[in-house]
């Protein structure tokens, strides 16, 4: 097909009712995986940034379902005892921290939570995007009628 000068100024728009018809569905086990780079490549399925009709103004991507979530594992063990989550509720003196690993042993789901909301863009659409990631402690059959696609294979 050859472009024109009409053709290029023409912009690809494609209908939100498509593209929530093409929603894909992806399952990742998180077995021996590294809990960083894991984390990446969920939040660029949630954000749909390898998509062609990558839109910044609506939520229409994939669903990704993580079985295993938290038989992920850290290389570093320094990290373990450095890396600290902050909560705050606004009243005087109430500044709770927990390390990551008081967090992975409380509840390692959470902390898989945690890297994959901090990868995505601080915008409107991160609640909605974060409604998208189901983390399931065990292997589940619950979501096979999607017929989600593996991500690592």
């Amino acid at each position: 097909m050859e472009f024109t000068k009409k053709d290029l100024n023409k912009t690809l728009w494609v209908k939100r009712v498509d593209q929530e018809k093409s929603r894909k569905r992806y399952r990742v086990d998180a077995t021996g995986k590294t809990l960083g780079r894991l984390a990446v490549d969920i939040a660029n399925k949630l954000a749909w940034k390898d998509s062609a009709y990558l839109s910044d103004f609506w939520d229409a991507w994939a669903y990704v379902l993580v079985e295993n979530a938290g038989k992920f594992i850290v290389k570093w063990n320094n990290k373990l005892k450095q890396k600290i989550y902050y909560s705050y509720s606004g009243y005087k003196w109430n500044l709770k921290s927990i390390t990551l690993g008081e967090l992975i042993q409380k509840d390692p789901t959470k902390a898989l939570w945690f890297a994959v909301r901090w990868m995505l863009p601080k915008n409107k659409l991160r609640d909605s995007r974060m409604k998208r990631l189901k983390l399931e402690v065990e292997t589940t059959t619950k979501y096979d009628n999607f017929k989600p696609v593996n991500l690592y294979k």
